[in-house]
């Protein structure tokens, strides 16, 4: 564990500091010192302890050193089988590649979730389905499993609420702090321009985190995830009744070349990915390809999902449904 001293030393303390709204210590100075010089209102306003202010500032010096570790690139992610709820062998070795759309697929219990949180935790053979992940080939680091900064995976469910007390674009500023932007403002620009369109419904940079109704919640972190952090894999779990604009998402994370896996029991968005995943009693069951024939029914499938979206926002305005069907019919 560091000293009280050489916490303070480390040169990238100050920006804990500075992210964190307290002032910068002196030169030289003890952690236990610093702490008796802040006001009551720096220690007790902000939520500080003597003990969480250590805590935090060991965490944030920890994920630098971490970050700097990480690989510039990813190539590759391998998921080498496992076995079924029954014990009896998977046969399917996946490799997946940046800018890939994989699409998890399978009735509800099958193991559609055991399948991403193994590639969450990038499993070495220690989860119930025995599944190995490999990165680039190789055995990760086990900081990449284990420490929050550099692990290499992002998740996104339909259950995420914030409950931090920030505006939108406190918060994303932080967040594009922490990565060390050179243009901040720019990066919170994109991304809150991202969310507003993926949404559908309006919200702007001083509305609370807080006061973001579901969707808007999940807008916001996809947009982030795909436009500020720097995790390779995007792990997408059911997002088809989040209220998001689901193609306009995926193409985000596609431009950005991400790794994205994506279980769903929507048909347009089972039908968006290069490949499909028939998940069955745990196990991958089915590789599926896709066809030119699919990408024929995505496209038709998109464009009622749209006059679906052009009905459901007529509603929502209180237009009645003659005039507005009979355009959606024509």
């Amino acid at each position: 564990m560091p000293t009280d001293q050489s916490l303070l030393a480390d040169p990238a303390s100050h920006e804990f500091f500075r992210l964190n709204r307290l002032p910068e210590p002196a030169p030289g100075a003890l952690l236990e010192s610093y702490w008796q010089g802040l006001s009551w209102q720096q220690q007790d306003l902000g939520g500080w302890t003597r003990e969480s202010l250590e805590e935090g500032l060991e965490t944030f010096l920890a994920a630098r050193r971490i970050s700097a570790s990480q690989p510039p690139a990813l190539e590759s992610l391998e998921i080498l089988p496992g076995q079924a709820k029954d014990g009896s062998p998977e046969k399917h070795i996946l490799r997946l590649r940046p800018g890939e759309v994989i699409c998890i697929v399978g009735p509800t219990g099958s193991g559609k979730s055991r399948l991403l949180a193994d590639i969450e935790c990038l499993a070495q053979g220690d989860t119930p389905s025995r599944r190995q992940v490999l990165v680039d080939g190789r055995v990760p680091d086990p900081e990449w499993r284990f420490s929050g900064e550099a692990r290499l995976v992002a998740q996104i469910t339909q259950n995420m609420n914030f409950v931090m007390d920030l505006s939108v674009a406190a918060f994303l500023d932080l967040h594009a702090e922490s990565r060390a932007l050179e243009d901040t403002e720019a990066a919170v620009r994109r991304v809150l321009e991202a969310a507003v369109a993926m949404a559908g419904e309006a919200f702007g940079p001083d509305t609370p985190l807080t006061q973001l109704s579901g969707g808007q919640s999940r807008a916001l972190m996809i947009a982030d995830a795909a436009l500020l952090s720097p995790k390779p894999i995007v792990l997408i779990d059911e997002i088809e009744n989040a209220g998001v604009d689901r193609t306009r998402a995926l193409n985000l994370f596609v431009e950005k070349g991400k790794i994205v896996l994506l279980s769903t029991h929507d048909p347009l968005l089972a039908l968006s990915g290069q490949r499909r995943l028939v998940i069955r009693n745990g196990a991958v069951a089915q590789v599926i390809e896709a066809s030119p024939e699919e990408q024929a029914c995505v496209e038709y499938l998109a464009r009622y999902d749209r006059q679906l979206a052009s009905l459901r926002e007529a509603l929502r305005r209180g237009e009645q449904l003659n005039a507005t069907w009979q355009k959606l019919r024509a």
